[in-house]
């Protein structure tokens, strides 16, 4: 049975491990090696005021993570989501598609009223979250600026 439960500071070391084996594999790759900027980087999302971490359990297994902030802006509450991520081996199941109804589904009993995220064109999670009804903002421009 799929259950939804709001996660925080205390269950860092589970959701850092989780994180970690999703991230470090295809497509991103990512090198997570340095444990301090890793456990910095799981305080950051989950260890503020407005934090909100949403996981997705099927019985005792973690098999989906959102960790974001809300922000309460002038026409509505709204979820911003940083990381979201199906457990690897799960992926393809419809598990993503399951969390993501769930997690809008508490959001709306919560009187939050929008999700946004950034992710990048080409790799499959554009594609999910297309078919899972999210809209490219076409105004919005991501910006950064790499400092030396």
């Amino acid at each position: 049975m799929m259950k939804l439960v709001k996660l925080n500071v205390t269950d860092k070391n589970q959701v850092k491990s989780f994180f970690r084996e999703v991230f470090t594999q295809e497509p991103w790759n990512d090198d997570w090696s340095n444990e301090k900027q890793l456990d910095n980087y799981m305080v950051d999302l989950i260890g503020n005021g407005n934090s909100l971490t949403l996981a997705y359990f099927d019985g005792d297994e973690l098999v989906a993570l959102a960790m974001g902030h809300i922000k309460h802006w002038y026409s509505a509450t709204e979820y911003y989501v940083d990381e979201l991520c199906v457990k690897t081996r799960r992926q393809g199941q419809g598990i993503g598609g399951k969390f993501i109804s769930a997690i809008e589904q508490y959001l709306v009993k919560h009187d939050i009223k929008a999700i946004f995220l950034l992710t990048e064109r080409d790799v499959p999670a554009y594609g999910f979250y297309k078919k899972c009804g999210f809209e490219e903002q076409e105004n919005n421009v991501a910006f950064a600026k790499w400092l030396s």
